[in-house]
């Protein structure tokens, strides 16, 4: 082994505005000492900090080259229910596949997530 994950880190224009929308999305608390440039919250035991880039572009969904960059996957009770949420606050339907068991949406600033369920 090298090294140890310390933090999964998102470039976005406003950390502080993504980062409570993953709060809410996963029920995560923030930690203090973050600043108007960084700022990291704990999921589930897993820091995800989010990064300003002053030049942000959102990638592109489904991306015709086949790159998604990265993406997070949440696991939900209800996707129906869950749907409604994330989209109340701010994200966006991308694509169902329902018969895979996830749809895809994507965050205030345009990161791809997925929703999926088990059956």
């Amino acid at each position: 082994m090298v090294g140890q994950l310390r933090s999964v880190v998102l470039d976005c224009p406003e950390p502080a505005a993504l980062a409570s929308f993953y709060s809410e999305l996963l029920g995560a608390s923030r930690l203090d000492g973050g600043d108007d440039d960084w700022v990291v919250i704990v999921a589930s035991g897993t820091r995800i900090a989010f990064q300003r880039a002053p030049e942000y572009v959102a990638p592109v969904f489904p991306d015709p080259r086949g790159s998604q960059q990265f993406h997070l996957d949440v696991l939900v009770e209800d996707v129906e229910v869950a749907a409604g949420l994330v989209l109340g606050m701010g994200a966006r339907f991308l694509e169902a596949r329902d018969e895979e068991r996830f749809r895809v949406f994507a965050d205030p600033v345009g990161h791809p997530f997925c929703l999926m369920w088990l059956e």
